[in-house]
């Protein structure tokens, strides 16, 4: 009986609960993005590069605090405090571990969109993180 309980809990969980590593993660918002959306078809750096720099109609990009290149280390917007690097590349712990990976993004997308993101946003700004050397 407690085998099928874990077995039902996690068929239940969002496809980013299961995920371990960032190309993980990716996978799961792009099937979450597709299950939501049958017309997107595929993760886009290119989107994902965009979406990062673009204000959104607000006073914020990702970028304000995580820089252009978020390969290098950048500071918050208003408390100053050090933020380091958010490419995998640059930095291994990068979306690794569930709770804060989806903690960071509800609270910077509020920040930056006044929403929460998409799972299709969310994944086509990991594969342009993800495309980072």
């Amino acid at each position: 009986m407690h085998a099928l309980v874990c077995l039902l809990a996690l068929a239940a969980a969002s496809p980013a609960a299961l995920a371990e590593t960032p190309a993980d993660f990716l996978a799961a918002y792009a099937q979450e993005a597709k299950r939501d959306h049958p017309a997107y078809d595929m993760p886009s750096a290119q989107r994902g590069q965009r979406f990062f720099t673009e204000r959104h109609g607000r006073e914020w990009s990702c970028a304000s605090c995580h820089t252009r290149n978020p390969a290098a280390g950048g500071r918050h917007a208003v408390t100053g405090k050090a933020i380091e690097p958010l490419a995998p590349a640059a930095n291994a712990a990068r979306f690794t571990r569930e709770a804060k990976v989806e903690k960071w993004f509800r609270r910077n997308c509020k920040d930056v969109l006044g929403r929460a993101c998409t799972a299709g946003e969310k994944a086509d700004v990991l594969a342009w993180l993800l495309s980072l050397k």
